[in-house]
């Protein structure tokens, strides 16, 4: 019986009308990330990467958005007997003294239901591998997950698992957007823009230089999910004091205004009804709107899970900076400077990130040499 070993992609209910893309994106980012593969072909509802070195091509892959799940898995024929000796194979080898498993199998079965195989499994687990004294689990109370996946032909033993990120395939939207970086809740919103699949101009916009080391650390989380090797940003300096609710609003509106000089057709806003008052919510988006604009608003359906993206993008370290930007209290509505915009277009400054592991130093490298 010959096995294979794949990378096995399971794309989000969302991203499954969008499978065309998300193939078309893992093989960019395993391109840039330097590994190599045979072939990249969806079997039904899953994608197989066929990689010289599953355990890299799979931490690349799980860069992207638009997946469920990504597992490396064994490959052989959809078949109940088979199924039930290579799960009982991979178990006892995964498996340590004394862990409880639980064995989960999911897909189309031929000729048999998955319960079948699920109960068959574990009861030849537990007779050959008794050594082990290893117990069948719960879906609550479990060490260990035994997880096959069956497709009409084949079935994709799971020897490790991981989460994916969700959302759907970056330019799965074919639709340009300008988000703008300007502190750790604005970079949420534009991870989630992306999350949502829309091609993504970036810009930064800051109030002092000491801002841009923090900056440049919170860009460098963001721009290797672009699926591209390099990255264009631009840099603006907006002359704004940098303490006070008012002075922040001003910020934020002088920052909408520099977004809509940009040709493109969509303008993603970082504005939350959790943290900004509806005044100045409605304010923004009619100044997109009057500009002939669209605006987008990733954060209006995230509450607590705000949160869980800024622990994904590794902004844990500036929670309480966060938590406090999000507790601030304020209607007002503050008029943007047309002098402070204007001048600070005139600072605008690109640079070209080709992605590696000197990011931030390359970033605050190339700003000191302009």
């Amino acid at each position: 019986m010959k096995e294979m070993s794949y990378v096995v992609v399971f794309p989000t209910i969302f991203s499954k009308n969008k499978i065309s893309q998300l193939i078309l994106n893992i093989k960019k980012i395993l391109k840039i990330k330097n590994q190599e593969f045979k072939s990249v072909k969806s079997d039904n509802d899953v994608i197989l990467v066929d990689a010289n070195d599953p355990v890299f091509a799979s931490s690349a892959i799980s860069l992207l958005f638009g997946i469920e799940k990504i597992a490396i898995a064994r490959q052989i024929k959809n078949n109940f007997q088979d199924i039930v000796s290579e799960i009982t194979f991979i178990g006892g080898n995964l498996l340590l003294k004394g862990e409880k498993f639980l064995v989960r199998v999911e897909g189309t079965s031929k000729g048999f239901v998955t319960k079948d195989v699920e109960i068959a499994a574990t009861s030849s687990i537990i007779e050959k591998k008794s050594n082990l004294g290893a117990t069948p689990g719960t879906d609550e109370n479990h060490d260990k997950l035994l997880y096959t996946y069956l497709t009409k032909n084949n079935a994709y033993i799971s020897i490790f698992s991981d989460k994916g990120r969700g959302g759907i395939p970056y330019q799965s939207q074919n639709k340009k957007t300008v988000c703008a970086i300007y502190d750790e809740i604005s970079a949420v919103s534009c991870f989630e823009t992306i999350k949502q699949g829309y091609d993504t101009t970036i810009i930064v916009c800051y109030r002092q230089k000491s801002e841009l080391m923090n900056l440049a650390k919170i860009i460098n989380q963001i721009i290797p999910i672009l699926v591209q090797n390099e990255i264009d940003l631009e840099f603006l300096h907006l002359k704004i004091k940098p303490s006070g609710i008012r002075n922040y609003l001003t910020f934020v509106n002088s920052v909408l205004e520099i977004m809509l000089q940009y040709s493109d057709t969509r303008v993603s806003l970082a504005l939350s009804p959790l943290i900004f008052s509806s005044e100045f919510i409605d304010s923004s988006l009619r100044r997109v709107f009057e500009k002939n604009k669209i605006p987008l608003v990733p954060l209006a359906g995230v509450d607590s899970n705000l949160f869980e993206d800024v622990k994904e993008i590794g902004l844990e370290r500036n929670m309480k900076k966060i938590e406090k930007m999000i507790s601030m209290s304020s209607s007002d509505i503050p008029a943007f400077s047309k002098k402070d915009v204007e001048l600070a277009m005139k600072t605008k400054r690109k640079i070209s990130v080709t992605l590696g592991p000197n990011n931030v130093h390359d970033i605050l490298d190339s700003l000191e040499n302009h």
